[in-house]
């Protein structure tokens, strides 16, 4: 797998959010994070310090933070949790209040870089952290619906032409935390 042309799997959901935002994060990528993030990225980002710090979990059958890659995709990136024993994979978010496409694709993608990986992935799901609630996903074999989205995304960000993307969801704009910089943005203060 090429690492330079692969795509990372925390961009899906930025993808489907706005495909501009990929270049912001990129260009921002080693700045304070305060700087330009709101609250609910920091919150995000406090969220997953378990996870990145390998506290989650002791227990020897819990994956957690571990760099997973699907050659046949060309998708890389990293998982919350994966309990091996129950074939259990779990995306963990700080507050869910809404399941968004984007979400689910991430979670897809990892599903199909463990199985690729050798892994038997039984369920997958996401975890609201701030009202400790489960919300279970149908594997993509059992929503076609859903993985014929996640493959044509992927398709998207590969054939994606940024000179010739214009945003054309102002809610999108509102809800950005680029939209300052952004010189597509249709969102004006």
């Amino acid at each position: 797998m090429s690492e330079e042309n692969s795509i990372l799997i925390s961009q899906l959901n930025d993808f489907v959010f706005c495909p501009v935002s990929i270049y912001f994060h990129a260009l921002y990528g080693n700045l304070d994070k305060t700087l330009y993030q709101g609250a609910a990225q920091i919150d995000g980002t406090h969220a997953h310090q378990a996870i990145d710090n390998k506290r989650y979990s002791s227990r020897k059958n819990v994956l957690q933070g571990i760099d997973v890659y699907s050659d046949e995709l060309n998708i890389r990136g990293k998982i919350d949790v994966f309990d091996v024993d129950s074939g259990v994979l779990t995306e963990r978010k700080n507050k869910i209040v809404r399941i968004y496409d984007g979400y689910v694709f991430q979670l897809y993608a990892q599903y199909y870089a463990l199985t690729e990986m050798g892994y038997t992935v039984k369920k997958i799901r996401f975890h609201s952290m701030s009202d400790n609630k489960n919300y279970d996903i149908k594997l993509p074999s059992e929503d076609t619906e859903m993985d014929k989205k996640f493959k044509s995304v992927i398709k998207a960000m590969k054939e994606f032409n940024m000179e010739s993307f214009h945003q054309t969801n102002i809610e999108k704009c509102r809800n950005c935390i680029y939209y300052p910089a952004c010189d597509r943005s249709l969102y004006v203060d």
